[in-house]
């Protein structure tokens, strides 16, 4: 049995292919067929698939942890799928108002990965949600790639307004103090950008290698942003220079980073595209910024 390879021995043109298979470019048969060509040297296209597909027995936290208060709510969204659901979580032992984060997913749905992110973000004293663009369709349904064909059936306008609507309920629910920021990853990290332009009452977005508004867009950003982009990932990284240029010509206040040598998807621990080092100091950064932004 071949064991499974080290990071650092996958070739780039595998996590390539993953990239492009995730983002639905390549379909799953095209994925592994894909992989044939790197199996060589005792690496196989199994032990290869193994490496970069998630892997949710990675996650920092666990449901139902004794510090926390979880539920899932029911939302309503009138200008995108009428009625939608997230998961809700904040610390336990606060009785008083906090500040609230929007936590947005990827393109599969809630999957575990995000529920743990949100988990994350109560631990560190806000009070967290993260809707389910899937809920329309009966919800993420328990693996990925079911979870992208299902998302990728929805109105990606459509699922914007769930998101923005869903800031909303979060910012008048009885347990936040009216302050809301927003932390979104891939696709979730494009919807954060869009809910700096759409929504001007935001506290802070917090973006992760996300789709870009339009440059006479940013001229809407009347929010505080910090952006986070891997070094490798050329397909996003493409349109920073030009939103960029938008933003400092229209005085937008932003912090950016770009971790050198790491891939698309840094921050997510399920996939050995997982960073430790850049994910650590992301996320630091991150709640730093929650912690300015929003007291």
């Amino acid at each position: 049995m071949t064991d499974t390879p080290k990071t650092n021995q996958i070739p780039q043109g595998v996590f390539d292919l993953y990239d492009a298979y995730c983002h639905g470019h390549v379909s799953r048969r095209g994925f592994f067929e894909g992989l044939g060509k790197y199996a060589i040297g005792g690496l196989t296209v199994s032990s290869l698939a193994a490496c970069v597909l998630p892997d949710y027995s990675r996650m920092q936290t666990e449901p139902g942890e004794d510090d926390l208060y979880e539920e899932m709510l029911v939302y309503d969204s009138p200008d995108g799928a009428g009625e939608m659901q997230g998961y809700f979580v904040r610390p336990d032992d606060v009785n008083g108002e906090l500040p609230g984060i929007v936590v947005i997913h990827e393109n599969r749905g809630l999957n575990p990965h995000i529920k743990d992110v949100a988990r994350r973000v109560a631990k560190a004293g806000y009070v967290a949600f993260a809707p389910d663009a899937l809920y329309p369709l009966g919800g993420y349904p328990g693996n990925d790639d079911d979870g992208r064909a299902l998302q990728a059936q929805r109105n990606r306008g459509d699922m914007v307004e769930d998101f923005i609507a869903a800031a909303a309920f979060l910012r008048d629910h009885a347990a936040v103090n009216g302050k809301v920021g927003c932390v979104g990853f891939c696709f979730g990290g494009a919807v954060a950008n869009m809910m700096a332009v759409r929504l001007p009452w935001l506290s802070a977005a917090v973006p992760y290698y996300g789709g870009w508004p339009t440059a006479e867009q940013a001229g809407y950003v009347d929010v505080p942003l910090q952006i986070h982009l891997a070094g490798l990932d050329e397909r996003v990284n493409a349109g920073w220079p030009a939103y960029k240029a938008a933003l400092d010509a229209n005085d937008v206040e932003y912090e950016a980073y770009i971790y050198p040598g790491v891939q698309h998807g840094f921050h997510n621990d399920t996939t050995p595209r997982y960073d430790e080092a850049a994910a650590k100091l992301a996320w630091s950064r991150t709640l730093d910024f929650f912690s300015r932004q929003l007291s």
